[in-house]
């Protein structure tokens, strides 16, 4: 189940910490490295020395623009955050959370924020559940290469036990597929009146967090996008006549 889970690290800015996730991820059984818009070399020198045998994690990683592109394919992805930032989303430990990304049938991500930064609300929404590593509250924010650790071994100590074999979701829709229906709904409310651009991304926030409970189905998901097609069409119709 490990094989499953994608590590997706956004715009990382040092090839030292780079390096050290990927020897990280080859400790605890993790293969699937994922770059968003990384703004150093993942080959680099600093890199390599840092990864030592897991070379082999560096050259193989995947190096997107976006993090929707990150996520293709997946079905489920938790992000990491150090802080709550005015939302009324649920922080969860990795114990509570990361069981749920182990499932032997279909693609789960892990999403961690530039070392600077960390995620910001917009990057946050392209998740359904959400990780606090509890921490001093002095000085909460962790090394990224550390929350990397932290959570890889509590991956790789889940999949040491005994547990029940994950329910069966073959049909759950994708999160690319999801994410194409949001930008469908955010233009066509938009286009309607329903939405304002300087209000929109954060009632899309709340849609999304409502999509994300109802853990839709790739049929869903082609019946709301028809339903959204359908209205657009008629609204142009309106126009024309």
């Amino acid at each position: 189940m490990l094989n499953q889970i994608r590590i997706i690290l956004v715009e990382p800015a040092g090839a030292l910490n780079i390096g050290s996730v990927a020897r990280i991820m080859k400790n605890m059984g993790l293969k699937q490295l994922v770059l968003v818009k990384p703004h150093c070399d993942r080959l680099a020198p600093e890199a390599r020395q840092m990864a030592v045998h897991a070379i082999d994690i560096l050259t193989n990683a995947l190096c997107v623009e976006t993090i929707p592109e990150a996520l293709t394919g997946c079905k489920r992805a938790i992000a990491t955050t150090a802080r709550v930032r005015d939302s009324p989303v649920k922080l969860e430990s990795p114990k509570e959370a990361l069981p749920w990304l182990l499932h032997p049938h279909f693609h789960t991500a892990l999403i961690f924020g530039p070392e600077d930064r960390g995620l910001s609300n917009q990057e946050l929404n392209y998740a359904q559940r959400f990780i606090n590593i509890p921490s001093n509250p002095e000085y909460p924010s962790l090394n990224l290469a550390q929350a990397v650790a932290i959570c890889s071994y509590e991956l790789s100590q889940l999949v040491q036990q005994p547990v029940a074999t994950p329910e069966i979701l073959s049909d759950s829709a994708s999160l690319d597929h999801l994410e194409a229906y949001y930008q469908q709904l955010e233009t066509l409310l938009l286009k309607i009146g329903y939405l304002y651009p300087h209000t929109a991304a954060a009632r899309m926030a709340k849609l999304r967090r409502l999509y994300h409970q109802a853990q839709l189905s790739e049929p869903d998901v082609t019946m709301l996008r028809g339903i959204l097609s359908q209205v657009n069409w008629a609204l142009e119709q309106n126009t024309q006549d």
